[in-house]
């Protein structure tokens, strides 16, 4: 159900690393003329990460913001897309981390923000996960929608959608803080 977009160069090529949400991972890649490839890829080690998604059309301003291990905000342990954390700390067991996925300046834009953390190597602790929405003149004072998901070890993948309103254009630069939103 994870949906993204992107542009190709000159050539009709395009680069885009995307995680596998299931071990039978099946990517479907569409172009604007409406053709169609079909990928499929065996993960087996999607058991041992939680993921934590939120995605939407069009540039709305929402980030995923995880916690681990007691941090706060803008200290160590916070990862988020200013921090995004790496690869090689979820593979070690050491750390999650970020990926933000997706143009905004496609033609139909999907957007996607997914935290991946390493729940079957990490040392036991917390992990608390929040959701930022940024009021800029794009959302203000309207309700803009999302879909979270969210995937724990081999329990099957949630989903939720989500609708937010907006503060008026006088918060314009403010951002609200869903702290309920993931598990």
């Amino acid at each position: 159900g994870m949906m993204v977009s992107g542009t190709t160069d000159s050539l009709g090529l395009a680069w885009v690393t995307v995680p596998a949400l299931s071990e039978n991972a099946i990517y479907i890649v569409t172009f604007a003329g409406g053709d169609t490839v079909v990928v499929t890829a065996e993960v087996v080690s999607v058991p041992d990460y939680d993921r934590a998604i939120v995605q939407w059309s069009a540039y709305e301003g929402f980030q995923v913001h995880a916690l681990e291990y007691g941090a706060t905000f803008d200290e160590p342990g916070h990862v988020w897309s200013g921090a995004m954390g790496d690869l090689s700390d979820a593979v070690s067991g050491e750390g999650g981390f970020i990926m933000s996925i997706g143009e905004a300046t496609a033609l139909s834009s999907h957007m996607v923000e997914v935290y991946t953390f390493p729940s079957g190597t990490a040392p036991e602790g917390l992990v608390e996960l929040q959701l930022t929405a940024v009021v800029t003149e794009a959302n203000c004072g309207r309700d803009v929608e999302a879909q979270i998901l969210q995937k724990s070890g081999q329990d099957p993948m949630r989903a939720r959608d989500l609708t937010l309103a907006m503060p008026d254009c006088d918060a314009v630069g403010d951002f609200l803080v869903l702290k309920n939103i993931f598990d």
